[in-house]
Parts: C-alpha cells; sequence; structure tokens
C-alpha cells in the first residue's frame, strides 16, 4: 500500500518476551469517529518477530520501531535484552506503558510513578546507549504530567502521547457489550482532542523532551495541530484501519 522507506519509521504492534493469545473474540468494533479494540497484544514473541518479521521490514527498507510490553519489570527487561541482540537494525525501542486491555498492566502502570521508573530505567540499562528509548503513555490519568517527567528522568529519550482512551459499547439487542473483553480501549477521531490536550500540557511542563504526538490523526490538519501543541513528530494508527494508504497520503 505504499513505500515504507519513504515514511520516518514503522512501529510494530507491542510484544512481549513470550507467545500470548491476546483477548477473547470479538476484539475491533467500529464506532463514531474510530473504533473501540480489545486485542489483548495477541502476539508469538520478540523470538519469532526477530526471526521472521524484521527482515521483511528491513528489506522493504522500514526504519523499524519495536515496541515491548510485559506484566511486570522483569518481563519488559527480558523483552528488551532480546532486543539488543538486534539493535543496530532498530530506530528506537517503545516501551509501551499504556495498554487498557489488559487489566493487571493498566493499573500498575497508568497511574504508578515508582513502578514506571521500575521499568523504564530496567530497560534503559538492558538497551546498547546507541539506541534511543520511547515511553508510551496513557492519557487515562490525572498524573500524565507527573507520570511524563518520570519516564523522562528515568531514561526515556522520548514520549509517545497517548494511547487509547477506555471505553464501552453495549449492544442492545443482546444487551451484551460488544467486545468480548467487555470493556476496550477507543481510538480514532474521537480522541484527537484528548490527544492534543495531554501533548499541550506535558509540553508546557517539559520543554526539552521530545514527543511523538498520536491519537486520531486522520488528515494533515491534525498533524500540524499535534506539532503545534508541542509534538516534534506524528504517529498514525487508526486511520490505516479505513485506508491502509492513509500515512502516504
Amino acid at each position: 500500500f505504499g513505500d515504507l522507506s519513504t515514511i520516518g519509521a514503522v512501529v510494530v504492534k507491542s510484544m512481549a518476551s513470550f507467545e500470548w493469545q491476546g483477548n477473547k473474540a470479538p476484539r475491533l468494533h467500529a464506532v463514531d469517529g474510530g473504533m473501540i479494540n480489545a486485542v489483548g497484544l495477541q502476539g508469538r514473541g520478540t523470538a519469532a518477530w526477530i526471526r521472521d518479521d524484521l527482515p521483511r521490514l528491513r528489506a522493504r527498507g522500514a526504519r523499524v520501531v519495536a515496541s515491548i510490553w510485559g506484566f511486570r519489570e522483569a518481563e519488559f527487561e527480558a523483552a528488551a535484552r532480546d532486543l539488543a541482540a538486534v539493535a543496530n537494525e532498530l530506530t528506537a525501542v517503545e516501551v509501551n506503558l499504556s495498554c487498557q486491555n489488559l487489566d493487571h498492566a493498566r493499573q500498575m502502570f497508568a497511574h504508578d510513578a515508582a513502578q514506571t521508573a521500575r521499568v523504564v530505567s530496567a530497560v534503559r540499562h538492558s538497551l546498547p546507549a546507541s539506541v534511543p528509548l520511547w515511553a508510551k503513555l496513557s492519557p487515562n490519568t490525572d498524573r500524565l504530567v507527573e507520570i511524563a517527567g518520570v519516564a523522562a528522568s528515568s531514561g526515556a529519550d522520548a514520549l509517545v502521547l497517548v494511547n487509547t482512551v477506555l471505553g464501552m459499547r453495549i449492544d442492545i439487542a443482546s444487551r451484551r457489550p460488544v467486545l468480548g473483553n467487555g470493556g476496550g480501549g477507543l481510538s480514532g477521531a474521537a480522541i484527537h482532542a484528548v490527544a492534543v490536550r495531554s501533548v499541550y500540557d506535558v509540553r508546557a511542563a517539559h520543554e526539552r523532551i521530545p514527543i511523538v504526538g498520536v491519537g486520531g490523526v486522520s488528515h494533515a490538519d491534525h498533524a500540524i495541530e499535534l506539532m503545534m501543541a508541542g509534538a516534534n513528530a506524528v504517529q498514525i494508527g487508526t486511520a490505516n484501519f479505513a485506508d491502509p494508504r492513509a500515512t502516504a497520503k
């Protein structure tokens, strides 16, 4: 759908050091202004990704940002150690501290500055100093500015703002949630204003840390708006579901 070498980088689906099946179906549902999902970070793990997927991306000329997750500090550290072996092939490593669809992880990181510091520090020490480390944060907290500062002071070279917003839709005919997990993460244009405010607030408090803005970017004006709010770069996610050529456009 496009030449991957012409865009800044490809951020891959967050992966753990182990295989994970994710949440039960259904896991995606379209809503006004975007979608709601509870995929639950399904994946085959870092070893399989390094063996099978990274070479395919590199063959297309893509610059690659590898995103990692875990339930606890040691699992983030294990994923980072795996990626250290291919560090020279990566543009950055993103630490996903913001998944809304794994209850344990959500409670652990969205509001907990101390846990954020430990995970970011552990990953930083597990990677070569030459690999930039990004921390992806959740907007589902009134402590975002504080958590951002903690991530930066613990070794993050950049912040990714923001992940999805907690949400739910109910099928009124069946009287059941539309997703198998119950609730999920709302993304797309519906959360763009949340992303802009998050970037703006963090930039006001932390003038020098690079920020990657993400949330509801579906046309060029959205990207410009995020950069006016203080973002140094912009990610495009949900828009690709509606049009796989959205990034190039």
